[in-house]
């Protein structure tokens, strides 16, 4: 948690959001007695302090963490903005080649969208990604797809396509935020975290376990989807 209190520090003044990955406090535990160990309510230690840390920094903060409702646990993201507003979104595809879909619960809501600071803003999570027509942007209704991940680099190359592809076909930015490291399941290079534009070019990647940090152009877009207006043929 100090790392990325630190590394909120670091942040341009101006930045609007910040993505950190899935499971960011804890990272993926495949034991049952763990889960029920680090599990928080959304009043627990790691929402507060997200919400200290997004009105200190002025800024939305965006990830997941491992949530405790009753007696079941989620996988469940979060978007906290500085005015105090939150929102939830519980994982909806849980991983079934790892232990996920076993020790947790599957999230029923469907994908979030919030109005900040004059954008549509999203937000999936991980495995999420691979199911095209739950991310699908019907009618433009989001403009930002942010996702929090812990994708190793074994399947990199299904990660740089589906990004890209879901960029592409929802006209919107996005942006893949991976975590770092290794663990059981592969490493993690710091370079698959990648931010993307509605035309699936990649314009800013890791380099180090710094922030990756990019400006988005909303006149630019919208000129881009009334010019190639591909969302209107969309089932």
């Amino acid at each position: 948690m100090l790392q990325v209190a630190e590394s909120l520090n670091r942040l341009p003044k101006d930045t609007d959001i910040a993505v950190l990955p899935e499971l960011f406090s804890t990272g993926f535990l495949p034991d049952r007695d763990l889960v029920a160990d680090q599990a928080e309510t959304i009043t627990g230690p790691t929402v507060d302090a997200l919400r200290r840390w997004a009105a200190f920094f002025n800024l939305a903060i965006c990830g997941s963490f491992l949530c405790r409702v009753g007696d079941a646990y989620y996988n469940r993201g979060f978007f906290i903005e500085p005015s105090g507003e939150e929102t939830f979104y519980d994982k909806h595809h849980l991983f079934n080649l790892s232990r996920e879909a076993d020790l947790l619960s599957k999230g029923q809501q469907r994908v979030p969208v919030i109005r900040y600071r004059g954008w549509n803003v999203s937000f999936i999570i991980c495995y999420d990604l691979r199911f095209p027509t739950w991310d699908r942007n019907n009618d433009l209704k989001y403009d930002l797809m942010l996702v929090p991940a812990n994708w190793p680099s074994t399947r990199r190359l299904a990660w740089d396509a589906l990004s890209a592809a879901r960029a592409i076909e929802n006209q919107a930015y996005w942006v893949g935020a991976n975590r770092s490291g290794r663990d059981d399941y592969g490493e993690y290079p710091v370079d698959m975290t990648v931010i993307y534009d509605y035309l699936g070019q990649p314009i800013a990647k890791g380099t180090s376990r710094d922030a990756v940090i990019a400006e988005f152009e909303r006149k630019e877009m919208d000129a881009f989807r009334d010019k190639f207006p591909i969302w209107r043929d969309n089932d």
